[in-house]
């Protein structure tokens, strides 16, 4: 694993009376999941957490999907009107890749953010009953799993495999290192969404994706500008060894045979400051962490041009309301009903 750029093994963050002085290191993780081996995922996970706190790192933001995959290429047998038997089976081994939340996987990930002492920003594939959710998991370097974000509105295809989150898990956690959240992937072209964000003083904005274009660094410029926060996107670096064989695994839509070192996903990971400057990455050559140091400071210095939820806003013009309650298919006025025997009697 390459670390982009080489940092000094030095003490980063200092303690002050002052507000926004502090510094921090940080890290994405630009890696590949082992597709459909979650076991070995996590044990991957686990080894890159390692690693980045070995360079004094204090917060790991991992890529979109990382713990159950991104399916790139797979159609899952859909077309309108229909689903092939091969589909469902494919599906049906996705679904057994994901993992439930809270569950024992990630007790493991808390586990290890505990143990080496880092923040950790988890992209992960959760399941819920029989519903999956691309989800982003959020953990405190003392082990503490703190919660999640589940994606709001999955892209194009996604929307066949992957439910939709609502307006109750889009934190911000005020954490020893700065206000932490994230959205994922093409949530972050949502200007309603952002603004949300904002209005919950975020600082550190962390955007899980599978984007690997030219425009996402643009994308991630400008809501780092237009947030006065820092923002540091993870993406996957992936080649066709990295999913299953044919024909367990088949790349729809290609123009090409793809060979096992066909590079699928470029990455493309990226930290950038509050006031638009690249501080690390982008990283297009391979598997990497990348790494930079964030002076809070830049955060008041950007605030005095432009805040767009203080001093810049017009509410008496313009308003957000956000709806921020859970919300379910069934509503029972007694509260969850009881199991039922096989007899059809309550327990």
């Amino acid at each position: 694993m390459s670390v982009v750029p080489a940092v000094p093994e030095v003490e980063v963050e200092m303690e002050s009376d002052f507000p926004n002085s502090r510094c921090i290191r940080a890290t994405v993780v630009q890696a590949s999941t082992v597709f459909y081996d979650t076991p070995a995922t996590l044990d991957k996970a686990e080894r890159l957490i390692a690693e980045g706190a070995s360079y004094g790192s204090q917060l790991l933001v991992f890529p979109e999907a990382f713990v159950g995959g991104y399916p790139r290429g797979s159609t899952f047998g859909v077309i309108v009107g229909n689903r092939s038997l091969k589909g469902q089976e494919e599906f049906r081994k996705y679904y057994a890749s994901a993992i439930e939340v809270p569950g024992p996987e990630v007790q493991r990930i808390a586990a290890a953010a505990g143990k080496y002492k880092v923040n950790v920003v988890m992209g992960v594939i959760e399941r819920a009953g029989f519903t999956l959710y691309c989800t982003v998991l959020f953990f405190d370097s003392q082990g503490e799993f703190l919660g999640k974000h589940r994606k709001l509105m999955p892209t194009a295809m996604e929307r066949i495999i992957w439910g939709f989150g609502d307006g109750s898990t889009i934190p911000v956690y005020d954490t020893t290192i700065g206000r932490i959240g994230a959205l994922i992937c093409w949530e972050n072209r949502m200007p309603l969404l952002r603004t949300a964000m904002y209005a919950k003083g975020i600082e550190i904005y962390c955007a899980p994706t599978a984007d690997a274009r030219q425009s996402w660094q643009a994308s991630m410029t400008h809501i780092a500008l237009e947030g006065g926060c820092f923002v540091l996107s993870a993406n996957q670096f992936c080649r066709r060894k990295d999913y299953p064989p044919p024909p367990d695994y088949v790349f729809a839509g290609v123009d090409e045979e793809f060979n096992s070192e066909t590079v699928v996903c470029t990455g493309g990971s990226v930290i950038i400051s509050p006031s638009g400057t690249v501080l690390a990455g982008p990283n297009f050559e391979g598997e990497a962490l990348i790494s930079a140091d964030l002076d809070f400071g830049e955060i008041v210095r950007a605030k005095f041009a432009f805040d767009v939820v203080g001093h810049y806003a017009r509410p008496e013009v313009l308003r957000l309301t956000v709806n921020d309650q859970p919300f379910s298919p069934v509503a029972f006025t007694s509260g969850m009903p009881a199991p039922e025997k096989k007899d059809g009697s309550a327990v």
